[in-house]
């Protein structure tokens, strides 16, 4: 098996490893799958090296911001998923969903006095880089994290790119030698050889893993207001969706993929976003697709959108999403400070936000008005009611859903946190790197000034009259023209 790419692991802290520990501690909180696995491949060598039994911890909280039914059973999903997967491995799994607030405090540090190691996934958003950062202080053995979210390492990028422009071009110069250096396919298969992690009995009594097949939702105390959707997680759901997107709509991906008619994006985002599939096993299954091989890379691409690839319209345009504005995210996500902060926007947009703060705004709708899609606008309460009831929305309408609430706020720092809120509430794939680029999009992030207007100054402007010319979304408004019921 390869070794992972050492830009891809960063120590957390100074410790050493503890050659006579019980087993190598994978603690997995962000890459939350068995298959295309950098952590779980580097955790697995570790095991190897050190002749001990890997202990693979996925753990889930319930006193994050937001938590709530919706995406609890969809961790879980995946829970259930890696614990067969783990089984067919050979391998210790233990899951633990917390019954209550802090009952999980103290179970990484207490698996720790048994580890060599511990390997965890590296993340740059939400609660995940303060928690695995406090951990790493806390612990006496060596702690590691790895990145598994990004096809070019992050740590690679050496700087924060302000412009999509500007990364492709380095993606295009950068990409090819990093294509040479995939995760291995199934790692933890290497290590069926080795006898199984015990769970330290002190560990087991305070903590018992969670029966999975018996975890009820009622009994958390997270949202239940915010139901379960028809998504289901976990990675076998996740390449269900991978092989429907590649074999029915990736062909007409180019032409389709902007109306909400047609359906033709890939709905992977929220696989993606909990790591259940890996933007590389995606990638290799768009590029077999095409019948692809490196040596249709063309010599140089100076950052432009089309041609470097050599594959179809429709192909490039998704890798663009994929390889291009996913990775820009998780760039700025990266070496951005405060990247979720509206003092973090572009000297520019924050200047004309600024001087357009005291402009009449034709609407002033409060966060349960937006909640509960009340407003005139017909078009964008049916991108609201299907964020809200099927916990993932079209992604032209998520532009078109930004900046209208831009519109009818009171300032640019309440259009952010309202976004945040309802995003990260309701959307499976809230929460993510991707979801605080498309925040600052809105508001001017990797885009360039445009025609001066009143509220948005030269930041880009959208109209719901607009997309219903440009777009074909009779069914999509028919289906989700109906109020939601408040909660």
């Amino acid at each position: 098996m390869p070794s992972v790419p050492p830009s891809r692991v960063q120590s957390l802290n100074d410790r050493p490893r503890q050659a006579s520990g019980d087993f190598v501690l994978y603690w997995m909180t962000a890459a939350r799958r068995t298959r295309y696995n950098f952590a779980l491949q580097h955790a697995t060598a570790l095991a190897g090296e050190l002749h001990k039994p890997l202990l693979v911890l996925e753990a889930l909280r319930c006193d994050y911001p937001w938590a709530n039914d919706r995406l609890h059973a969809f961790v879980a999903d995946g829970m259930r998923a890696n614990a067969r997967a783990f089984e067919a491995a050979r391998v210790r799994y233990f899951p633990y969903v917390e019954p209550a607030r802090g009952a999980g405090r103290g179970l990484v540090a207490a698996l720790a006095r048994h580890a060599c190691s511990i390997v965890t996934d590296w993340y740059p958003a939400f609660f995940i880089p303060r928690m695995t950062s406090s951990a790493a202080r806390q612990v006496a053995v060596a702690m590691e994290a790895v990145d598994s979210h990004t096809l070019i390492p992050t740590t690679d990028h050496g700087k924060a790119f302000p412009t999509a422009r500007g990364y492709r071009a380095f993606m295009q110069r950068e990409l090819r030698r990093h294509l040479a250096q995939f995760p291995a396919e199934q790692p933890a298969r290497e290590l069926s050889s080795l006898p199984l992690a015990e769970v330290p009995p002190e560990v087991a009594t305070r903590w018992p893993a969670t029966r999975l097949d018996a975890l009820r939702l009622a009994d958390l105390p997270i949202d239940h207001t915010v139901t379960p959707v028809t998504i289901r997680g976990g990675q076998e759901e996740a390449l269900n969706a991978l092989r429907r997107f590649v074999d029915t709509r990736l062909d007409g991906y180019a032409e389709q993929h902007n109306h909400p008619d047609e359906d033709a994006t890939s709905h992977l985002s929220p696989y993606l976003h909990f790591g259940h599939i890996s933007p590389h096993e995606t990638f290799a299954s768009v590029m077999t697709h095409e019948r692809w091989t490196t040596r249709r890379l063309a010599a140089g691409g100076g950052g432009a959108r089309e041609g470097w690839w050599n594959v179809s319209a429709s192909a490039e345009a998704f890798l663009d999403q994929l390889v291009v504005w996913r990775d820009l995210a998780f760039n700025g996500s990266a070496w951005t400070p405060g990247f979720e902060r509206y003092d973090t926007l572009p000297a520019w947009a924050r200047a004309t936000l600024d001087a357009h703060r005291s402009d009449p705004r034709p609407h002033l709708y409060d966060l349960a008005t937006l909640e509960h899609a009340e407003t005139d606008d017909h078009v964008w309460n049916a991108a609201q009611r299907q964020l809200a009831r099927d916990g993932w929305f079209h992604g032209y309408m998520r532009m078109l859903w930004g900046k209208k609430i831009l519109e009818w706020s009171p300032d640019p720092e309440t259009a952010l946190a309202h976004m945040e809120h309802l995003m990260n509430k309701y959307s499976v794939d809230g929460r993510d790197p991707v979801s605080y680029a498309s925040f600052g999009w809105v508001l001017g992030r990797y885009d360039r000034p445009w025609f001066e207007r009143p509220i948005f100054g030269t930041v880009r402007y959208m109209t719901s009259q607009s997309a219903q010319r440009k777009l074909r979304m009779r069914e999509y408004l028919r289906k989700y023209g109906q109020p939601i019921v408040p909660g």
